[in-house]
């Protein structure tokens, strides 16, 4: 309580070692707060619970990027179309970015390269910030960091043509991006759309409401030169 308190409300409630944002949820007031804690420490199971500001009214972005420890190239940005609060798995999302200005694109890879550096990353990471218009301007927040592949690979592969999966892996075995002859960040020319798959068909009467936990099944992928059309 004295944490939420100091963070305030909106407040985001996550027991730390879980897959799919299991028991992740968004608080809203102390009634809230109190009910889901009591479930995040259950699922725990001993672990640390999370409690974390919520971002509201926040773009999601997630980069996947490889890294050989002394050079890290993005290989795509993804824009989510639904705001902050749905969890990636459930997103919807486009490649290239549709509405982020230059400047912040700009603040978004110089973090991740300084990340890969930092963490000294070696193959595929993935990183998700949030983008949220404050008094002063766009401010870019960084969610989550992952040196690890993520779910994006797949969908990052098919919209720039560029095997993601079996550069990293080269990496990972002593090979440079350089080696590898890959010296920029390939940004299609082409729209690509991502969008998840749901069974909601399957489980009559479940809540269909998308939030921090993720209730996807599946994926499917538009391509098209316009984003309307994607």
């Amino acid at each position: 309580r004295v944490e939420a308190n100091r963070i305030g409300y909106p407040a985001l409630v996550r027991p730390s070692f879980v897959l799919g944002g299991r028991a992740m949820e968004i608080c809203y007031d102390r009634s809230q707060f109190e009910r889901y804690v009591a479930e995040a420490f259950i699922v725990a199971d001993g672990q640390p619970v999370l409690i974390d500001r919520f971002l509201e009214d926040a773009t999601e972005v997630d980069v996947d990027a490889i890294s050989d420890g002394k050079e890290c190239m993005i290989m795509g940005i993804m824009e989510h179309i639904e705001e902050a609060g749905v969890h990636s798995g459930d997103s919807a999302r486009c490649i290239p970015p549709f509405s982020l200005t230059q400047p912040v694109l700009a603040e978004i890879r110089d973090a991740t390269r300084k990340l890969a550096a930092r963490l000294n990353v070696i193959g595929l990471m993935n990183i998700q910030f949030a983008v949220k218009i404050e008094s002063d301007g766009p401010q870019v927040y960084i969610l989550e960091v992952n040196p690890r592949a993520s779910r994006t690979v797949p969908f990052v592969a098919k919209a720039t043509g560029v095997p993601v999966a079996g550069l990293a892996t080269k990496v990972m075995t002593g090979l440079t991006l350089a080696e590898l002859g890959i010296v920029s960040e390939p940004i299609p020319r082409h729209v690509s759309i991502k969008e998840s798959v749901f069974p909601f068909r399957k489980f009559a009467g479940v809540d269909i409401v998308l939030g921090p936990e993720m209730r996807s099944t599946g994926e499917v992928m538009g391509i098209s030169e316009l984003f309307s059309m994607a």
